[in-house]
């Protein structure tokens, strides 16, 4: 009970990484398709990039409390694990939409999410963060 803090921390940080992940994204893909008139095709993965960079700095701060400065060896795992969760995100809602077709894309994308949310952690805390992270 006593560490209940610390796991509240890592468990609040791991959250507020991805909602703050997702509006970065969300936002980024607004501004360069309104503004600049990119194509959404081209301005999604710019705004991945961006939300990738806040969900590092997120994580590694708040959810995962590294002291260690940051790396580009520790960036460079923790772009690894996202791609990974990006990947089975997709996979799983591909999946979803073909085994059931009259599903709603955006029900897919929930639980796609909601499953894809584990590889995150999992990449983060065993593959990111392992050598240099405070427990949790």
């Amino acid at each position: 009970m006593a560490d209940l803090p610390n796991r509240l921390r890592h468990f609040g940080g791991f959250v507020a990484a991805g909602l703050a992940a997702l509006a970065t994204d969300s936002i980024s893909l607004h501004l360069l398709t309104t503004y600049l008139g990119m194509s959404p095709f081209v301005a999604r993965p710019i705004g991945i990039l961006f939300a990738m960079v806040a969900s590092w700095a997120i994580n590694r701060r708040v959810a995962f409390a590294v002291v260690a400065p940051p790396s580009w060896a520790e960036f460079g795992r923790f772009a690894a694990a996202s791609v990974v969760a990006v990947a089975a995100n997709y996979l799983v809602f591909a999946a979803i939409l073909l085994a059931f077709p009259a599903t709603n894309p955006v029900l897919a994308v929930i639980i796609a999410s909601m499953l894809s949310m584990f590889v995150s952690y999992t990449g983060f805390r065993f593959g990111a963060f392992r050598a240099s992270s405070s427990k949790p």
